[in-house]
């Protein structure tokens, strides 16, 4: 969906550009008609959180000590999937701990729940956002142990502590030769979770004895106040949250299911969703915690085009579906004045060579004109260009803008030509007649940057809007 300076650009073309180089009033008729920009579908995101099963427990054959997994996407845009993210590692060393916030973390647990007494069986937790485990001497009811244990893990914010006999593995294989176990969680669960209660073969059949099931007794819970504090992502701000409100604002562009409450994968998934036609790409995503009857349940990361705020933020969730811990994000372009609205020289429509945010030169001494960015060339005065002057970190980014060369009609239009040019090179454009199309270009910041747009010759006159320099 154009922005309203991208639609005032559409509605000048409605009339003849000035031939004359002083700045001039042009006045638009109407704007053209546009379908609003798209909201969620909540409907759709409520029924898939039916049918995704995002709930586990340490599987009896798994040994202790597993790294935690990278978060995995269980669901896109209504169809159930199973596959990790783009750009969100696997577990490492930095993504286990967080030796700042260790003794506090070690300090904030609390007890939510008892264990059965140790002559009943009991369950242990079935829950979302399963991390990993481990085992601790089981000479004693060593909670202590497990949760030093998760205070280490940095996404652990609560811990099962449990007894799981007839355990083939953890009685005669592991080296730590214990069935106390400590099963790690990145969400908070509650008694009513519990429900794991073994009843698995563990041990080998030898003949036609009775192999005994495994069982659990003394399964308690233990969490820290709420789900860990977020980290605002490189090359994101934090708008708003955390609330109990998800937005339903313009420009949506679809959502996708996480495994985890992970703000960092929201942030991957959001970089790496594809461009939407009309309205460009991911500029804005809104993670939110779904709790279905009082049990967390899933975690959606909703993705726009247009930047939402708190005021739109009043989907509180449907039935038995609350959402919770909603947070909203906007991505930071690094380019200043991507939309060209920093010029006033005028209302409506004027010539200029340059102002404070864009530098404009041609080669030939002709004169650049400007609608919001116009680079068009006079036939006998050769290319206009256009400069602005970044100073970004050395990392990846990704230039986005629209384009348009279809003020002249097709014909005449044929010839349009614009280059991306960054720190001297090409690195995309676009050619031939257009309407608004969305160009992307990728790019790598050096530190001291030039971002440049070489425009063709009239009568192909070209129209460029909402451009911006991501983090990629």
């Amino acid at each position: 969906m154009p922005s309203p300076t991208r639609l005032l650009a559409l509605a000048a073309l409605l009339r003849p550009l000035p031939s004359s180089r002083r700045a001039r009033k042009v006045l638009p008729t109407k704007l053209p008609t546009t379908l609003p920009p798209p909201t969620p579908d909540n409907d759709l995101i409520a029924q898939t959180a039916n049918q995704v099963d995002q709930k586990s427990a340490p599987p009896v054959d798994a040994p202790p000590n597993a790294d935690v997994p990278p978060t995995s996407v269980t669901a896109i845009d209504g169809t159930v999937t199973n596959s990790t993210i783009d750009g969100v590692s696997a577990s490492n060393s930095t993504r286990r701990r967080d030796v700042g916030r260790l003794g506090k973390r070690q300090s904030g647990f609390e007890k939510i729940f008892d264990g059965l007494p140790a002559d009943q069986h009991d369950a242990s937790i079935q829950g979302t956002a399963y991390l990993t485990y481990t085992v601790v001497n089981n000479a004693t009811y060593n909670v202590q142990a497990c949760l030093d244990w998760c205070a280490d893990i940095d996404e652990c914010v609560f811990v099962n502590v449990y007894y799981e006999f007839n355990n083939y593995l953890l009685d005669k294989v592991f080296g730590e030769h214990s069935n106390l176990k400590c099963a790690a969680y990145g969400d908070i669960h509650t008694e009513a979770e519990k429900l794991n209660f073994g009843g698995q073969q563990s041990y080998p059949q030898l003949g036609n004895e009775t192999v005994p099931l495994t069982y659990i007794t003394q399964s308690s819970g233990w969490g820290l106040p709420g789900i860990k504090e977020a980290v605002t992502p490189d090359g994101y701000d934090l708008v708003f949250g955390p609330t109990g409100g998800a937005n339903n604002a313009p420009g949506y562009m679809g959502f996708a299911f996480i495994d985890q409450y992970d703000v960092a994968a929201c942030a991957a998934l959001c970089n790496g969703r594809g461009a939407d036609p009309n309205g460009g790409g991911c500029a804005y995503f809104n993670i939110w915690r779904a709790v279905v009857d009082g049990v967390p349940t899933t975690y959606t990361c909703s993705m726009y085009y247009f930047v939402a705020d708190e005021s739109s933020a009043v989907n509180f969730g449907q039935g038995s579906l609350v959402v919770t811990l909603s947070r909203g994000y906007a991505r930071k372009s690094a380019l200043i004045d991507g939309g060209f609205e920093g010029y006033t020289g005028c209302d409506d429509f004027c010539f200029t060579d340059s102002y404070a945010n864009w530098i404009g030169t041609s080669p030939s001494g002709g004169t650049p004109r400007r609608l919001d960015l116009l680079l068009p060339a006079l036939r006998s005065h050769g290319p206009r260009i256009w400069t602005a002057r970044l100073r970004l970190r050395c990392a990846n980014y990704v230039v986005q803008c629209f384009m348009s060369s279809a003020y002249s009609g097709s014909q005449l239009e044929a010839p349009a030509k614009v280059d991306i040019m960054w720190n001297g090179m090409r690195v995309g454009g676009t050619s031939g007649f257009t309407e608004y199309t969305f160009v992307e270009a990728s790019v790598v910041g050096t530190g001291s940057d030039e971002l440049t747009f070489v425009g063709g010759a009239a009568p192909a006159w070209t129209f460029i809007d909402d451009c911006n320099v991501y983090k990629a």
